[in-house]
């Protein structure tokens, strides 16, 4: 799930789309997803691999995010430094641009097997300018603790949805698309 893109999308609320960013003249208001894509259980395994982050690639997304009633839009480039399945360590770069807001975050992920399943360790280092800070740890520190619970919730529902169609070799499938 979380080495898929559409799926990552889909978790994300207030995320238009990640794409692989294949040119320097990405434009965020003409480029349109797809929609209706198909996440596991649903899709086909060796397709949600071939489209699987990839390392040292780099993404386009499109985000808005509401802070109190400020609301930017952001173009956001992110870039997969590690991917590395042996250990299942991910880690990513990034930054974006909104009307007179800005951010640069560095984020890392790691799944670790665990007696219940697996557990997912994160953490993301993030400085905003702008607009946005102008309001806040008090206001901002709420806001990114509801996107992140939110996210890590839809993505838990998601791996459910695919171990009760699946009982079994989840784990490894998991895996092997991380």
């Amino acid at each position: 799930m979380l080495s898929d893109p559409i799926a990552v999308r889909d978790a994300l609320k207030g995320c238009r789309y990640i794409t692989p960013l294949d040119d320097e003249d990405f434009n965020f208001d003409d480029y349109e997803a797809e929609e209706d894509v198909e996440t596991l259980p649903e899709a086909d395994p060796e397709e949600v691999a071939d489209r699987a982050f990839r390392e040292e690639t780099d993404y386009a997304a499109l985000m808005q995010v509401g802070v109190g009633s400020v609301k930017p839009r952001f173009e956001t480039q992110v870039r997969i430094g590690e991917r590395d399945d042996e250990n299942y360590v991910m880690t990513a770069t990034g930054s974006g641009a909104a009307s007179s807001s800005e951010f640069e975050m560095e984020s890392w992920m790691e799944i670790e097997e665990t007696e219940n399943g697996s557990r997912i360790n994160w953490g993301t280092e993030a400085d905003v300018s702008g607009r946005v800070a102008q309001l806040g740890n008090r206001v901002l520190n709420p806001v990114a603790d509801k996107i992140v619970n939110n996210f890590f919730n839809n993505i838990e529902q998601q791996m459910t949805d695919v171990e009760e169609s699946d009982e079994g070799g989840v784990t490894s499938r998991l895996r092997n698309m991380l």
